[in-house]
């Protein structure tokens, strides 16, 4: 699989659900769905480079410095980023959760689930659970098995939707839906759910055993998909596991895949995500912290000096980048990369796609606009992603880019979270904070 010629070796961008697209009605380019992009000023990309570039990182500014709390109380989780479960994939975080039947002592603990602030929902990949998955009891509609495809920019992930008890941490969501991918026979796929692009039911496919997706909303679709099955992402599948004959359905809130973090019975108001500073030339792994709650404990409290953004309902901003108005910025941490469109930047080509490789760092600069027209300035390195990867060695990196979406849009991906707290505060009022 490739997305724009950049391998899925190195790829695993803009992880937003198409289907949230529904909910907000905001149309964006195919697969760029739940979040979209906007963004601000750039400088130092006027010029176009040559591709290759240097990994002299030396004139670059240091990165934020903020270092992430122990994960030692029960609403916080240990994130790691390394070489994962595939060996070949950077800038993954994941977290360790454990699935048991609802309201038994029936459980299963499942590493490598990737941390997506941009998504919501969970979603595990059937050959992870093994022979655990038939043990989660099936979500029906009408006598029907409930399966649901989810669009991302990379392809789509189809499967059943299961009802489990999650534990993340010390913290539990009770007989929420999940979604299994995978579990259903390929042939039983909807020609408007392989027509988003590529299958992706599989560990190699995802570079992880899953998807915990933990952005401001608490369900992955929401009323839309309740009050009609036009434009759905959920299917009704007649005969179970063996029909070719799933059609589009409505499905109500409590049937679908539910952001776990939301049905916490506390310490469920959002969360934080703290990734350690890195080196600017990268480093093999990273440590930090995922707390959940926002200002509920002592050890999750939100200083008055953060910027804070309000967001719409899939947590999007508006703003500038090199002097043109785009329609949507997001953080998401399901990005590997930074992601926006620079023609000033070469690309790298080849193998490496529509990454950019500058032929010497740059710093460039965005203003993130929220709903309340507060406006904000960021920054951030763009190296030569050439140089990055050259060792095939470093899996945590801060200056990764390319370019992928629509010239709309502005993707802070992983890279922007390295020494950052960065707050997802849920509710009517949804806000995004560092």
């Amino acid at each position: 699989m490739s997305i724009h010629g950049i391998p899925s070796a190195f790829v695993r961008a803009l992880r937003e659900p198409r289907a949230f697209l529904f909910a907000v009605l905001f149309a964006l380019t195919a697969g760029l769905a739940a979040c979209g992009g906007g963004g601000g000023g750039s400088s130092g990309s006027g010029s176009s480079s040559s591709a290759g570039g240097s990994g002299d990182t030396s004139s670059l500014p240091a990165g934020p410095q903020q270092t992430p709390i122990a994960a030692t109380a029960s609403n916080t989780v240990v994130v790691t980023v390394n070489r994962g479960i595939t060996g070949n994939v950077p800038n993954i975080p994941t977290v360790s959760v454990t699935i048991c039947v609802p309201n038994t002592g029936t459980c299963q603990p499942i590493d490598n689930i990737q941390v997506d602030t941009a998504s919501f929902g969970l979603r595990l990949v059937a050959s992870a659970l093994g022979n655990f998955s038939s043990t989660l009891p099936l979500t029906t509609s009408n006598g029907a098995t409930l399966a649901e495809c989810t669009g991302f920019a990379d392809g789509y992930t189809w499967g059943t939707v299961r009802r489990a008890d999650v534990k993340i941490g010390g913290e539990t969501a009770s007989n929420i839906p999940i979604q299994v991918i995978g579990d259903l026979a390929s042939s039983t796929v909807p020609s408007n759910c392989s027509d988003i692009g590529p299958s992706q039911n599989s560990v190699q496919a995802i570079g992880a055993n899953g998807i915990l997706g933990i952005g401001i909303a608490p369900w992955d679709c929401g009323s839309s998909c309740a009050s009609s099955a036009q434009g759905s992402m959920y299917y009704a599948c007649p005969n179970g596991t063996i029909s070719s004959n799933c059609a589009n359905t409505a499905v109500a809130l409590n049937n679908q895949v539910a952001n776990p973090v939301a049905n916490f019975p506390g310490d469920n108001n959002g969360v934080i995500l703290q990734m350690p500073p890195i080196s600017n030339n990268g480093q093999a792994s990273a440590t930090g912290t995922l707390v959940f709650g926002i200002g509920t404990q002592s050890n999750n409290a939100i200083p008055t000096s953060v910027q804070r953004f309000a967001t719409d309902g899939g947590g999007n901003m508006t703003g500038t980048y090199n002097g043109r108005a785009l329609k949507s910025a997001f953080l998401d941490s399901g990005s590997n990369g930074l992601f926006f469109a620079d023609s000033g930047i070469a690309q790298c080509g080849g193998n490496l796609g529509t990454f950019y490789c500058p032929a010497k760092p740059l710093t460039l600069n965005a203003t993130l606009t929220d709903q309340n027209n507060v406006s904000a300035n960021v920054s951030f390195n763009v190296v030569s992603a050439a140089a990055l990867l050259n060792s095939g060695s470093n899996y945590a990196l801060n200056d990764l880019a390319g370019a992928f979406g629509s010239t709309a849009n502005l993707d802070l991906g992983l890279p922007f979270f390295y020494g950052r707290y960065v707050y997802y505060g849920y509710g009517q009022a949804p806000y995004v904070a560092f």
